[in-house]
């Protein structure tokens, strides 16, 4: 029992990470204005609304890569071969982007993509069965 709720934990925060390293990157692409606070919700929607096409892509690119390792990290750790684990993480990822679209201006192709992304969560899974063998 343990075990699977390490790997669930793992998930979110390898996940966690590579959302993380992508919207970095994206904030150096896209830095915010000067005096810019994130706490300022008000000045938050407007640098989101701001924020080219390329900008919102980096974000989707980011909840991919996280929705991949987030399913591979947590197959890997459970070894059960269940991708129980994996859509645990997914959804759990899935909730949190769903409350950041309602609080956050974003456009409707967003959320297509925002919820349909984190469905990856099972080509990690997959991906991790092959490493590992497990059927």
């Amino acid at each position: 029992m343990l075990r699977k709720i390490l790997a669930v934990v793992c998930g979110i925060i390898s996940g966690s990470l590579l959302v993380g390293l992508i919207e970095q990157i994206n904030h150096r692409l896209y830095p915010f204005p000067k005096g810019f606070h994130q706490d300022d919700m008000v000045a938050f929607k407007e640098y989101i609304s701001a924020l080219p096409v390329t900008g919102l892509l980096m974000v989707i690119l980011g909840y991919a890569l996280g929705a991949v390792a987030a399913g591979f990290i947590s197959t890997k750790i459970a070894k059960s071969g269940k991708k129980t684990y994996a859509l645990i993480c997914g959804g759990i990822f899935l909730l949190f982007t769903i409350y950041n679209m309602i609080v956050l201006p974003t456009p409707v192709w967003f959320w297509f993509l925002g919820i349909a992304v984190w469905g990856l969560v099972l080509v990690g899974y997959q991906l991790a069965l092959q490493k590992n063998n497990i059927r």
